[in-house]
């Protein structure tokens, strides 16, 4: 297998309060989760309260095997929550608590370090949705090397994204994830002239300069285009335990088959796969396959 590679989830660290109990959350922890089961080495870059569940977070993040030696604590904030309602396809409902310590993520010398050394970073509008989070978060992308994978998970679930915001995002993003909703949305907010999922992933290649757009269809697959070649996915039928997290296993599969040059059909192949399984799961961190996850590696290199 290949060396691994620096893979950072960046942003807000959330505990999910389900109904069958709180699990450990935030699409930049999941992401970072998933990579590490792929064989790279997993960070998280967030910030959590001097409380019990900063505490607890910190913990949970060293027993998935993840790096949390970036994560910063906050004396005045508490860590962040958010309240999980599933409905009766096991798609989630959030209601995320304001004012989080994630809403203050500070610009340091050791974030700086490990944005430099950082092979791909994926990162979203929610943790972005105050001013000194958005600037910090701003700061770590610039200070990416050219070479690294920041991938933009686009995730809209919330009423904390603007026009401007996404337009940043986009500039500053090399591959971008998206559900098909997500892309209407997009291409309305940003003034697009396009028809079809297609044409406006085309369109968002050339505006923003990006080299790959996902488009996922939940049960009905995906879609991946770059400027040479368009592939799609009809998915995998599973028995959904609940949605949460299957975004972000599949952006985990994206970055981890771009960051090895991995044939664009073989990515598709593996993202929806990983996507599927999480599906299965309860919660979006749940205990690994073997099998999968040495059948995906094989898969992507």
């Amino acid at each position: 297998m290949s060396a691994p590679f620096t893979v950072v989830g960046l942003g807000e660290l959330i505990w999910d309060l389900l109904p069958s109990g709180k699990q450990l959350g935030g699409a930049p922890t999941n992401f970072a989760y998933v990579a590490r089961l792929l064989g790279n080495a997993g960070v998280v870059a967030s910030r959590v309260g001097d409380d019990q569940l900063g505490r607890e977070a910190v913990a949970r993040l060293g027993q998935m095997g993840l790096d949390a030696s970036f994560m910063q604590r906050d004396a005045e904030h508490p860590t962040g929550t958010v309240g999980v309602t599933l409905d009766a396809r096991g798609e989630p409902n959030f209601a995320v608590n304001e004012d989080s310590a994630w809403d203050y993520l500070e610009w340091t010398p050791r974030w700086q370090e490990l944005a430099a050394r950082a092979d791909a970073v994926c990162f979203g509008t929610l943790g972005q949705r105050a001013p000194q989070a958005r600037a910090t978060m701003n700061s770590f992308l610039r200070h990416t090397c050219t070479g690294a994978l920041r991938l933009f998970d686009v995730n809209l679930r919330h009423s904390f994204f603007t026009p401007d915001m996404l337009a940043a995002a986009l500039r500053q993003a090399t591959v971008v994830k998206l559900n098909s909703d997500e892309l209407a949305r997009v291409a309305a907010m940003l003034g697009t002239d396009t028809h079809g999922e297609l044409a406006t992933a085309r369109h968002l290649l050339s505006a923003f300069d990006v080299r790959l757009v996902a488009v996922t269809r939940g049960a009905g697959g995906s879609l991946l285009v770059t400027h040479a070649e368009a592939v799609e996915h009809a998915g995998f039928h599973v028995r959904v335990a609940d949605t949460i997290g299957a975004g972000d296993a599949f952006a985990a599969a994206l970055a981890h088959g771009s960051l090895r040059g991995a044939p664009l059909a073989d990515i598709s192949t593996a993202a929806n796969r990983l996507g599927a399984w999480l599906a299965t799961q309860t919660g979006a961190t749940p205990p690994p396959d073997a099998q999968l996850l040495a059948d995906v590696r094989r898969l992507l290199g």
